[in-house]
């Protein structure tokens, strides 16, 4: 099914495009504005000239001037302001001639930029990232044969071979260069396996970040309010849960059913049901017209490159030209000023940690060998 851009890119590319064909329709009236005008002023001089022919026809000539020398003398006159008058009009034309182009040219440039950066940041099936693109998206361009995007599978595998009993797992932050190159590395192909030597503590935070960067979160906006009241209740949150898509609720299962080994090994990992629960919270239920919480704001910021200068000479990026007032997306998240956290989404996470297979009964419950 093809997939909505988010209303904030949406409005913008609606908006430019708008004043953009204003601006060509524009400059194309101004073009033929200015070229009937300048015809007409040539036709009215032809008119003119012609009265003038005619008059020195039907006259007397004064004495010691001929019929001839008249017609001459006419003809002399009106020869340079017809020579006048053409040349201002293939002025006029070139003008408005550059103008249409002028125009054209900066709707072409600016409109190849905003299509690259939709494709990119609203990703439809075609692109081939996989971080910050809506989760169906990948998971049907992938076609692997599972519901959970190939990124989850190879991180969870990997966490559940060697890396479950480390110190503060899914709470440390990770090498934000490390996690740089892995984002990288999975957009250019999400099958990739990971490299040799990452340590744990990157690729729990890579989870995160992925979780972070799709556009919606895995218990979708519209079943937030139905979530946060069946909070501790388990017949309401499975039933709840049988609404969510299918790719959703299948890589729900999978993340949850991680995060229940993961807290298995609270005791050498300092990470029980309540305390990854707090970390994921913020990352799978939130509601629609967050800006994003502390946690999912640092973690996007974990994943921006350093910026690019894209044009030397005007020294900015696509999207500034269709909003110059945009802050500094790259400055440093403040973690200290935190927001309230949301207990309640907190407590829905920790219940399906804690009683996940009793609550995903209608999945095939995720097994490691």
């Amino acid at each position: 099914m093809p997939l909505a851009e988010s209303p904030q890119w949406r409005q913008k590319a609606t908006d430019f495009f708008s004043s953009s064909s204003f601006k060509l329709k524009q400059a194309g009236q101004s073009a033929g504005d200015n070229i009937v005008d300048v015809a007409g002023k040539v036709g009215s001089v032809v008119k003119n000239r012609w009265s003038v022919f005619q008059e020195a026809r039907q006259r007397r000539p004064p004495p010691g001037e001929t019929v001839q020398e008249r017609f001459i003398s006419a003809a002399a006159t009106t020869g340079v302001l017809l020579r006048k008058g053409i040349s201002e009009t293939k002025e006029k034309v070139a003008v408005g001639k550059v103008k249409v182009e002028e125009a054209a040219k900066k709707t072409a440039d600016k409109s190849k930029t905003i299509l690259n950066n939709i494709e990119r940041w609203q990703k439809g099936v075609a692109s081939t990232d996989v971080f910050g693109v809506p989760i169906e998206a990948t998971v049907q361009r992938e076609q692997s044969g599972k519901a959970v995007p190939l990124v989850l599978v190879r991180c969870a595998d990997y966490l559940v071979i060697s890396g479950l009993s480390n110190e503060y797992l899914f709470k440390l932050e990770g090498e934000r260069k490390v996690l740089q190159q892995l984002v990288s590395l999975y957009n250019e192909d999400s099958g990739a396996s990971l490299p040799d030597g990452v340590s744990p503590i990157d690729i729990a935070a890579l989870i995160k970040c992925y979780l972070a960067s799709i556009p919606e979160p895995l218990t979708t906006f519209a079943l937030y309010d139905e979530l946060r009241d069946a909070r501790v209740s388990i017949a309401d949150l499975r039933n709840i849960l049988k609404k969510l898509p299918n790719v959703n609720y299948m890589t729900l299962e999978f993340v949850t059913a991680l995060l229940l080994r993961v807290s298995r090994k609270s005791s050498l990992n300092k990470m029980d049901s309540r305390s990854l629960a707090m970390e994921f919270a913020p990352l799978i239920m939130w509601q629609q017209g967050d800006s994003g919480t502390d946690l999912r704001n640092h973690l996007r910021f974990t994943l921006k490159a350093p910026p690019k200068i894209v044009d030397t000479a005007s020294n900015t990026t696509g999207w500034d030209l269709l909003d110059e007032d945009d802050g500094d997306a790259s400055s440093q998240i403040p973690l200290d000023d935190a927001s309230p956290p949301d207990y309640s989404s907190i407590e829905v996470i920790q219940c399906l940690i804690e009683h996940h297979n009793a609550i995903f009964t209608d999945a095939n419950e995720t097994v490691w060998r």
